[in-house]
């Protein structure tokens, strides 16, 4: 009796698939521990009045929720985080695509220029808040310097409410362009050379070319770094940490959602109302991925 014969596209199939899943296994693993489960966690914390060292928890229902949307802390929070957001995404895309476009082309020392774009994406983020901190102090810092040799009184650029928030925000901007025009850069040069030939002939100026051609071919990218911008613009926490001292009569004006949970949580030890304040954020971010989505799917189709 003749043996069956074994498909080589079978055993090829079951081996990818094997592969596959072996090599992804270590990220699922860890986007599983390291982000599924506190979600689910801080979701039924949220419901708790926590107590000392995590014991004694107390279950207060709703609680929590009504108390944060009463809690005018939290409305300023949500409006500083929003208004951080809009600060801080359009400028720091549209300079990092202009950075991209000009850095696409061939010329002397386009290298080290990207390479100096991107530094400030590689330090730390302590390191970063510092430094800015420093160039903004009131007395000794670096710009007020600059500006006191032309005429112009110190600025208070973090204590002074109306522009500290301003001030943070320019931070945010310098430190993410790098990261954006590399992303672009990426997309730009999966962009055929013959668009832009084709439209040289046709007598198409630079600017024309920028909006006819690079643009809606760079609209995957410009539409994933604009989801993931907004994202971590809305979850900022390190600069306002580094850079505003609890002291500061401007912190009201600057905290955001992801300071007051640190705030709430770690500093007051009430981790049940700050679990109930990262929940707002979650689905803030939530709502906002969504309309993304379906706007990036109206305009495609």
């Amino acid at each position: 009796m003749a043996k069956p014969k074994v498909m080589k596209g079978t055993n090829q199939k079951k081996s990818e698939f094997i592969w596959g899943w072996f090599f992804i296994l270590p990220t699922m693993l860890g986007l599983f521990v390291l982000n599924i489960i506190p979600i689910f966690q801080t979701l039924y914390q949220s419901f708790f009045k926590t107590g000392d060292f995590g014991k004694g928890n107390i279950f207060v229902g709703l609680d929590n929720y009504t108390k944060m949307f009463q809690d005018s802390d939290v409305w300023q929070a949500l409006l500083n985080t929003g208004k951080y957001a809009i600060i801080e995404v359009p400028f720091s895309i549209a300079i990092g695509l202009i950075a991209a476009v000009l850095l696409n082309r061939k010329m002397r020392g386009r290298t080290v220029f990207r390479t100096i774009f991107f530094l400030p994406m590689v330090a730390a983020p302590a390191g970063v808040a510092m430094v800015w901190r420093w160039l903004y102090n009131t007395e000794f810092g670096l710009i007020n310097q600059l500006l006191g040799k032309i005429g112009i009184e110190p600025v208070k650029w973090i204590s002074n409410p109306n522009i500290a928030f301003a001030s943070i925000a320019v931070v945010g901007i310098w430190s993410v362009i790098g990261y954006n025009m590399i992303l672009f850069l990426a997309g730009l040069q999966e962009i055929p050379r013959d668009y832009y030939e084709a439209a040289e002939i046709d007598g198409a100026s630079s600017v024309k070319q920028f909006f006819n051609i690079t643009i809606p071919l760079l609209s995957p990218t410009l539409f994933f770094v604009c989801v993931t911008r907004i994202i971590a613009a809305l979850q900022v926490f390190d600069l306002i940490f580094m850079m505003m001292d609890k002291t500061n009569e401007a912190l009201p004006k600057t905290q955001t959602l992801s300071y007051l949970f640190y705030k709430y949580s770690f500093i007051q030890n009430n981790k049940g109302y700050g679990s109930a304040i990262v929940m707002l954020l979650l689905v803030v971010i939530m709502i906002i991925t969504v309309i993304q989505m379906r706007v990036e799917k109206h305009v495609n189709y």
